[in-house]
């Protein structure tokens, strides 16, 4: 295999897999543009700003793949149902969920079965091509099958290739690590070893755990995601094709793998002042929702993960996830006009693709199958530290679906079992959002919804600098990329907020 075949490959890692020791402090993110010289947006600014003030409760939905609620950071800062008694086997508050304590699993069986796999969206189209069932949205079946083959052929392909260097570099691996034990160093072999594969992969820039990492990623893809014969969905118990059905699932709300949900909700509220130095952006309560599994989510499960959150006091939902096929986008829709009718803003990550996502397709999105465009929706792009080269290369963008951008390059938050994880996505940049919302939100209850997504808009840091397009080579100023050309600013919009709801406040930099 050419170092060109490995290069491409590891470029295509899932978000945080490559290993990295250099760049900007962990938690860049918050910090402030002028005084850090990183795109940050600028949080310590913001509570100085707030000063002795109190905050309300605002409760935040994280409609995820799960989150570890015992984590020590988190846990503190969970949504609880007061009227809900745990695990007693009763639906105490009526609502319909039983012991639903801290959320709710869609994804979960009432035998407490969990899925963790399921297919994406494009094989779920094949299969009812196959059964003789098609989609009545995506009915070509000539076109989806195409379209499957030309995803997994170059999985396939990857998988094939990266084998033989898997193979070599972890027997490389296990004849050092028996002569020099697990912390062995390529610096310090002799000239009888024969690190070959290793030292490729250094090469690289990455090491075997990453292949390993990866080539696990492209064998679930082609097991899971990619194969139309896959499907556990029956342990769930619910009738799928009843889009109205919205009481099944379990109160697991961490679920099998809550490595991304935990993550997403660190960002917007984990304890602040905790010992890992990663403080939350927001006060607020973390309400748990899973609906995502390794695989694209339900239309299905989205529509009733959105209802609960709504009906359940949440006054932001969070949704790091998304895919190119909605064949129950209606069910979202109403789902989603719910929720903006009710006061609550919705954001939502734009994607990891490098797409205009004004012309690619997005989903869930703001634009309803009638045309309508709703209000109380934030769509979220990635940037990063540096801030002449912002846009993040796989960040999704566009002039008038993405309306601003916020950091998700190397952005540190929590992971499973009580550590932190350094991650790249537009999952992360979203509850970045999500957090300065909910930081509003919490010092200024009089503002509404719209109230504080506008603010969010006007306050957006813009730089008018030059960046490279996302998914290509091509210099792009970064100020059409979205429609504010801009990066969330918790300091501006903690200011504007004050003078919008009438309490004054000093102006920046006094």
């Amino acid at each position: 295999m050419t170092r060109l075949i490995l290069a491409a490959a590891l470029l295509a890692l899932a978000p945080s897999a490559l290993a990295q020791t250099d760049g900007p402090p962990s938690d860049w993110h918050l910090l402030d543009r002028d005084a850090a010289g990183v795109a940050g947006i600028s949080l310590d600014a913001a509570y100085d700003a707030l000063g002795d003030r109190e905050p309300t409760e605002v409760v935040v939905a994280i409609i995820d793949s799960g989150v570890d609620i015992e984590h020590p950071d988190l846990a503190p800062v969970l949504w609880t149902n007061a009227d809900e008694v745990a695990g007693d086997g009763v639906d105490n508050d009526g609502n319909g969920y039983v012991d639903d304590v801290h959320g709710w699993s869609f994804l979960g069986g009432p035998d407490g079965r969990n899925m963790e796999h399921d297919t994406y969206e494009l094989a779920r189209l094949v299969r009812l091509c196959r059964l003789g069932t098609p989609d009545a949205t995506y009915g070509d079946c000539p076109a989806i099958e195409a379209a499957l083959e030309e995803e997994r052929a170059p999985l396939a392909q990857q998988a094939a290739q990266l084998a033989p260097l898997l193979s070599a570099a972890q027997m490389a691996d296990a004849q050092l690590t028996e002569k020099y034990g697990d912390d062995y160093s390529l610096d310090d072999l002799d000239e009888t070893d024969d690190p070959g594969p290793l030292v490729f992969l250094a090469q690289q820039g990455a090491s075997l755990q990453d292949l390993e990492d990866y080539v696990a990623s492209i064998e679930s893809r082609l097991t899971y995601g990619l194969n139309p014969d896959y499907d556990e969905r029956d342990l769930v118990g619910d009738d799928y094709t009843d889009v109205a059905e919205r009481f099944y699932g379990n109160a697991d709300v961490a679920g099998p793998d809550p490595n991304h949900g935990t993550g997403v909700a660190g960002l917007v509220a984990a304890a602040r002042g905790n010992d890992l130095g990663i403080d939350g952006i927001a006060p607020a309560r973390i309400m748990v929702l899973r609906a995502v599994p390794g695989g694209d989510e339900r239309d299905k499960d989205v529509a009733n993960a959105i209802r609960y959150a709504v009906d359940n006091g949440a006054r932001i939902i969070n949704m790091s996830f998304g895919k190119a096929y909605s064949p129950q986008k209606a069910a979202v829709d109403q789902a989603v006009a719910y929720a903006v009718e009710n006061g609550v803003l919705l954001v939502h990550a734009a994607g990891n693709s490098g797409e205009d996502i004004d012309v690619a397709a997005n989903f869930p999105n703001r634009t309803f199958l009638d045309g309508t465009v709703t209000d109380g929706w934030l769509e979220v792009g990635a940037s990063g530290a540096d801030q002449m080269a912002l846009a993040a290369g796989f960040s999704n963008y566009g002039r008038t679906a993405v309306d601003l951008f916020a950091p998700g390059a190397r952005v540190m938050s929590l992971k499973p079992g009580g550590g932190t994880q350094t991650a790249d996505g537009t999952s992360f940049a979203a509850p970045v959002v999500a957090g300065v919302a909910a930081l509003v939100m919490a010092y200024f209850p009089d503002l509404s919804a719209e109230d504080v997504r506008q603010i969010l808009l006007a306050s957006a840091t813009r730089y008018d600098v030059e960046t490279v397009r996302p998914g290509t080579e091509e210099p792009i100023g970064f100020a059409t990329l979205s429609v504010t050309g801009g990066v969330v600013n918790a300091a501006e919009a903690v200011r504007m907020a004050a003078a919008q709801s009438g309490g004054s406040m000093p102006p920046m930099g006094e």
